[in-house]
């Protein structure tokens, strides 16, 4: 196979098989030869990253994830894709490895916000993603130099966006109403602008329960934007 790019997932599973699923769907492909050419390394072996980054004495996740892009460079992938929020923790250390670009999921994420639901109009963006990224700062820092102040939930809230990713789309349960619930109240009771879905497990309940209307800004869905757009014109589909 000539002119692909791969995805590094498996973090997890059925956020990379939406990832792709929806990503399949945006090319609008009505042949197969129409649809884009690509490698997907499934690492569901790679440590959780929330874990490491809050402990660091957990198992390291980066070992694993500098392999997939070591496989995917070898291969000859034409960029990479991380179909993880959280494993940009190792963004930089990562893309120091290779040569090949690999997308910035979160820094997408946040431009297509920019697009869509500008600072200026749309100042407190909520976020809900996992403690991890939270933690390192990831998603505030990108909002803040785009103008956004990002509203960070308390625990309590924060533990309800934890059950969503753990206890649900990460064992395959999807929970329309849980889902709903945590954003309306950070439109509501946090007196948010646009919510910011910053884990692709929550991208999966987007995928499955769109909200319609909603100042949504699904990380993965921006990413995908970007990968289709990126490839069709390298693949020249």
């Amino acid at each position: 196979m000539k002119n692909f790019f791969a995805i590094i997932g498996g973090m997890g599973t059925l956020a990379t098989e939406s990832f792709v699923r929806t990503m399949d769907q945006a090319t609008g492909a009505d042949k197969d030869q129409a649809f884009l050419s690509y490698v997907v390394l499934n690492d569901a072996d790679v440590p959780d990253r929330t874990a490491y980054i809050n402990d660091h004495s957990q198992a390291d996740p980066y070992p694993f994830l500098a392999s997939d892009v070591e496989q995917a460079s070898q291969m000859g992938a034409s960029f990479i894709v991380m179909a993880c929020n959280t494993a940009h923790y190792f963004y930089d250390q990562l893309q120091a490895l290779t040569a090949v670009p690999i997308l910035h999921m979160p820094r997408t994420a946040i431009e297509w916000a920019s697009k869509h639901y500008p600072a200026q109009s749309h100042p407190r963006m909520g976020y809900m993603g996992t403690e991890g990224v939270r933690n390192a700062g990831t998603y505030r820092t990108l909002a803040q130099e785009a103008g956004y102040e990002l509203v960070e939930p308390e625990q309590l809230m924060q533990d309800r966006v934890n059950a969503l990713i753990y206890e649900d789309v990460k064992t395959g349960r999807l929970d329309r109403a849980r889902y709903e619930s945590v954003v309306q109240e950070l439109l509501t009771d946090y007196d948010c602008d646009a919510v910011l879905l910053g884990c692709t497990e929550l991208s999966v309940l987007n995928e499955a329960f769109p909200l319609p209307g909603l100042p949504i800004v699904d990380a993965q869905a921006a990413t995908v934007e970007r990968v289709v757009e990126v490839a069709k014109v390298e693949q020249g589909k």
